[in-house]
């Protein structure tokens, strides 16, 4: 029944997703009518001159394609993880991943490439190194979260959650210290970007690593989605039905690994998008993968957009980083969620 509901709810989010773009070139410091923006881009060049097309052209819009990117991103990387683990509470931030790509990347910064604020502006290999770095923290981050949160052949929501909370403190520790030893204030800006999450620093030349890293790895996933919707079905049940659970697993935690590392290098650790998207997605269009990926993809977009346009505005002409919006939004969510989880038993389960 959601396969007829499926393209209507994908030109619904298509819709908002243009409304929330335009919105976010609209508002700010300096705000524009929505109609002078449709002129500026969708006009001739005659149209892209002068202070708000610049404001346009060159500061918000880099910023809104990437907050779509980034959100569209981590709502699939959620929605994957919590089919590979069986549970609906699992997503990058909260397992760890975001912190350990986040860790990865200021350690390229501090101790590797200078102290540079964006990847746009690492040199030779630091413009490498970062998205490097930020995939080996994020796939060694997943590594111990799974590794910590199995017992034998079972894995409980209440060892999932102690095992992430863990590794998150340990990955905050680590990161507080590369804090400390950071030499320079430019050096420890951008540590607290990192830690934070902000789009702020997006620029033309940065956007297409991550649109490449959300592109394709959507495309790999959504050609999983069989595999993924067998997995529902129980580790026994997978098997039975033809699939290496223990091969695939690991492919494709290295594929997530890897679209969250690229990601989280130009965005820096923004929580909850891949928790509270997939859910809401799969209220609408059920579990099957197929529909579910681009519905959680678009529905991502459209939520970073958003909460990216309230921490440019909320607080202006101060700016609040836009991952303390979405863990303000994604908190008391989580909470909701893990209270009527019916997989909870005890701490530990």
């Amino acid at each position: 029944m959601s396969r007829p509901r499926t393209p209507v709810v994908l030109a619904v989010l298509a819709a908002a997703l243009l409304a929330s773009a335009v919105a976010g070139l609209a508002l700010g410091p300096v705000r524009i009518a929505p109609g002078q923006v449709l002129d500026i881009v969708l006009g001739g060049p005659g149209q892209r001159t002068g202070a708000f097309a610049s404001i346009v052209w060159d500061v918000r819009m880099p910023r809104v394609l990437l907050g779509a990117v980034v959100g569209a991103g981590l709502a699939v990387a959620g929605t994957v993880l919590q089919a590979l683990v069986r549970n609906q509470l699992a997503d990058p931030f909260l397992l760890g991943a975001s912190s350990g790509a986040s860790l990865g990347a200021v350690l390229v910064i501090v101790f590797g490439a200078g102290a540079a604020g964006t990847v746009g502006a690492l040199g030779g290999i630091g413009a490498l190194g970062v998205p490097a770095a930020a995939f080996a923290g994020s796939m060694g981050a997943l590594v111990a979260v799974y590794a910590m949160a199995r017992r034998g052949a079972t894995m409980t929501t209440g060892r999932l959650i102690l095992a992430g909370v863990a590794v998150q403190y340990i990955l905050s520790a680590l990161t507080s210290l590369v804090l400390v030893l950071a030499a320079h204030p430019d050096q420890i800006r951008s540590v607290l970007f990192w830690t934070l999450g902000g789009l702020g620093g997006a620029r033309w030349d940065e956007l297409a690593l991550p649109a490449a890293a959300l592109l394709v790895g959507t495309a790999l996933l959504t050609a999983l989605a069989r595999p993924l919707d067998l997995l529902l079905a129980g580790e026994e049940g997978a098997r039975t039905l033809g699939l290496d659970t223990g091969r695939f697993r690991a492919a494709v935690f290295v594929l997530t690994s890897l679209v969250i590392g690229v990601l989280v290098a130009y965005s820096g650790a923004i929580g909850f998008v891949g928790l509270m998207v997939p859910h809401a997605a799969r209220m609408v269009v059920g579990a099957g993968h197929r529909a579910l990926l681009p519905v959680a993809a678009l529905g991502g977009a459209v939520f970073l957009t958003l909460a990216d346009l309230v921490a440019r505005t909320a607080a202006a002409p101060e700016e609040i980083p836009v991952g303390v919006v979405t863990a303000l939004a994604g908190g008391p969510f989580f909470l909701w969620m893990l209270r009527r989880s019916t997989r909870v038993e005890g701490v530990a389960g």
